[in-house]
This record gives structure tokens, C-alpha cells and sequence, in this order.
């Protein structure tokens, strides 16, 4: 069985000494152990914040060496709280437990999971506690996966090891209908689809790295995600029940980190599309949602939205195109959110798209983009109806 504790479920002596009788007593029921660590609290927060302090442009290379140090720290401090549990453990780097990557630096690619260290290790009796969120690239350099990504390594290293089972531990109790912060009533899912799963973080559950979704579906790895802090059972993420009924709405999500760029009189003909989109991927830019408008004229309007973070970037490679595409204006909004709701069920029944767009209208919300999937509805609105919209939605198809 492999186990992910995220930093908040190590984020201090009492929580590492907890962490490691859970660990323990899942050893006695009879299984063997791999355990993957994020670093601990606001570790990273602090490296990252310190990188900025001592240099304005810090090296790709170096950068992912100082992040990578706390899940380093994490790693052989379960080990020592496990030795005082009588249970044998011995803690690896990610480039040790076999993790081969992309050469990229901050977001590098799992391309290989050797592992004969971590086997060795559970065929020797002992727990293998395992540095998360980073590994050795084909260039033999330290790399990172990404923030979050200690997930995408645990469910890599279970799908490597034949595990069966990969629980990711956190701060919350598991999947929830919609954010509890926003939705009081909110639900605990007992079982969600891979399909649903990556819906529900692509559009703002934070619950699952969305890679590590999409690594496990791949794989066919179960996951359990559950609370560090509880030990209940939580949220169980597998393959889709062809034997049971879906339920037809099973979550509302939203998401506020996104923007909104409108690139106004393009020229219509083939290709001007394929140009914008392709300038905005060199950059490493990922576009959401894009609307184009019917052509009036010979022209047309193209909006799309993009990660905030991404925004000043986004409009600049837009200014640097708008001659050559005869665009007669590029416009930015950063006061939007997106909302969704998702579902299985909702191959199968119809009415769940003009159920929702009844339920914004009723509270008097504009809808300025839409963008669909066979299981999900998305939907911006402004940022300041977003969590209105959300309560709404989760009342409305009776998700409580």
C-alpha cells in the first residue's frame, strides 16, 4: 500500500510522531508500506520566498535543488518517529527511489519509476518513506514535478510497485459535493469515477493534483483520499460501475484563478486561430474556455480565458499579433470566475444544461462564456456571483 501525507498532515513534530503510528499499524494489519511526504506546512512557501529575496531571476536548476529540500527534510523524520515504533524504515530522495523525469525544472514529467531501492527496502521488512514532489531527469539533475505534485508521485510509485491501494491523506475528510467553505451542507462523496475526478480538478477542486488523477485512470491505480486527521474513511477514486446508475449532477465546483482575454476584429479566414493559439503555447500559456463569434463582416471576436498568473504574458503575445492577425483590439478581464457542475449521469439525461441555466437566471446572474463536456457544464460569470451561483446550483440539484 502506498500512503501520500500532504504538509499539513506533517506539519509539525506531534503530526510526523501521528503520521507514523498510522503508518505503523497498517504495517501490523499486514501490509507492506511506501510512504510519500510533502514537506512540511509552509516549507516550500518559505524556500520560494527566500529564492526571491536573494536573487530577482534564480536559476532554473537551482531553484528546483532548494525546493525540493523539504519533502527531503520530512522524509527522514518519519523515519526516526517510526523507529520509535519499532518499525524498521529508511527514507529516499526521489532521484534514489528510481523517479525519472523530463528535464524540465519546475514542472517536469514522470517518464520512468525504476524503484529496485524501494523494493529492496520492503523485501529487507521495512517501511519506504519517499521524498515527493521531485525526481532526477535524463540529465542526471535534480527537477520538481510542480506544486502539488507529491500526489502524482505517490500514484506514479504505486502504479510501479503493483500497490493495491494509493490513500492520499490530507487536511480534509475527502471529495465533497462542492466546497464546504462556500456550501455549509456540502457532502462527502463516498465514491467518485476517474471521468468525474478529473473533471472535478480541472475546474477547482483542489482535493486531487489533477496530473495524479490522470496518472491513476492510466494506470488503473484506486485511490482513498482521506484525513490524516481523523483516520475516517473518505472518498474512494476508481473506475466508473457499468452495473450501477450515475448519479446525474454529483458536484459543483468553481474557480476564481482564471482571466479573460478578448482579441476583437480578427480577420476571418483559416488559420488565424491555429497562429494565436500556437504563439500563446510557446509560451507554456494552457487556454481554458475560447468563444469565437459568428463572422460579421469578414471578422470576428475570439475570447478565451487563462490562468490569472498567466495574464500579462497572455496579452502581450496578443499585442504582439493583433497587426498581423488585423485584430482591432485586445481587452483583458481578471474579475471573472467559472462554475461547473459535473456528472456522470448527465450522459444519459438531458435537462441538466437548462436546469442550471434557469438556476443563474433566477438569481439574476449572467452567463459570459459556456464550454461543455459529456459529464461537466461550465460556465463564467463574474467573480463576485460566483459563490452565490455555486450555493445555488448545489441547492437547486439537491446535492446537500
Amino acid at each position: 500500500m502506498v500512503q501520500k501525507y500532504g504538509g499539513t498532515s506533517v506539519g509539525d513534530a506531534d503530526r510526523i510522531r501521528a503520521v507514523a503510528e498510522h503508518v505503523a499499524r497498517t504495517r501490523r494489519a499486514g501490509h507492506d508500506v511506501v510512504v510519500v511526504v510533502s514537506a512540511m506546512g509552509r516549507t516550500t512557501d518559505d524556500l520560494i520566498r527566500l529564492a526571491g529575496e536573494v536573487s530577482s531571476s534564480p536559476s532554473p536548476r537551482e531553484y528546483d535543488m532548494l525546493v525540493s529540500v523539504g519533502e527531503r527534510i520530512t522524509a527522514p523524520l518519519v523515519c526516526m518517529a517510526l523507529g520509535d515504533f519499532g518499525v524498521p524504515a529508511v527514507s529516499f530522495t526521489g532521484s534514489q527511489a528510481g523517479i525519472i523525469t523530463t528535464p524540465e525544472h519546475s514542472r517536469a514529467k514522470i517518464i520512468e519509476v525504476r524503484g529496485d531501492r524501494v523494493r529492496e527496502a520492503l523485501a529487507e521488512g521495512k517501511v519506504a518513506v519517499v521524498a515527493g514532489f521531485q525526481g532526477v531527469s535524463t540529465e542526471r539533475n535534480v527537477t520538481t514535478l510542480g506544486r502539488g505534485a507529491s500526489d502524482t508521485t505517490a500514484v506514479a510509485l504505486a502504479a510501479a510497485l503493483g500497490a493495491s491501494m494509493c490513500e492520499i491523506y490530507t487536511d480534509v475528510t475527502g471529495v465533497f459535493s462542492a466546497d464546504p467553505r462556500v456550501v455549509p451542507n456540502a457532502k462527502r462523496l463516498a465514491r467518485v469515477s476517474f471521468d468525474e475526478m478529473l473533471e472535478i480538478s480541472a475546474t477547482g477542486g483542489r482535493v486531487l493534483m489533477l496530473r495524479s488523477v490522470e496518472f491513476a485512470r492510466r494506470h488503473h491505480v484506486t485511490l482513498h483520499v482521506r484525513s490524516s486527521f481523523t483516520w475516517e474513511p473518505g472518498t474512494i477514486v476508481t473506475e466508473e460501475d457499468p452495473t450501477m446508475e450515475q448519479a446525474v449532477v454529483t458536484a459543483v465546483t468553481h474557480d476564481i484563478s482564471e482571466a479573460k482575454i478578448t482579441v476583437a476584429g480578427v480577420v476571418d479566414r483559416p488559420g488565424v486561430a491555429g497562429r494565436l493559439f500556437r504563439a500563446l503555447a510557446t509560451k507554456s500559456i494552457n487556454v481554458d474556455m475560447i468563444v469565437q463569434n459568428i463572422s460579421s463582416h469578414g471578422t470576428t471576436d475570439i475570447s478565451f480565458t487563462l490562468p490569472r498568473l498567466d495574464l500579462k504574458t497572455g496579452v502581450e503575445v496578443c499585442n504582439e499579433l493583433a497587426n498581423e492577425l488585423g485584430a482591432s483590439g485586445v481587452s483583458s478581464d481578471d474579475a471573472i470566475g467559472r462554475v461547473s457542475v459535473i456528472g456522470a449521469g448527465m450522459k444519459t439525461h438531458p435537462g441538466v444544461t437548462a436546469a442550471m441555466f434557469e438556476t443563474l437566471a433566477r438569481e439574476d446572474i449572467n452567463i459570459e462564456m459556456i464550454s461543455t463536456s459529456t459529464i461537466r457544464i461550465s460556465c463564467v460569470v463574474r467573480e463576485e456571483d460566483v459563490e452565490r451561483a455555486v450555493r445555488s446550483l448545489h441547492d437547486a440539484f439537491e446535492l446537500g
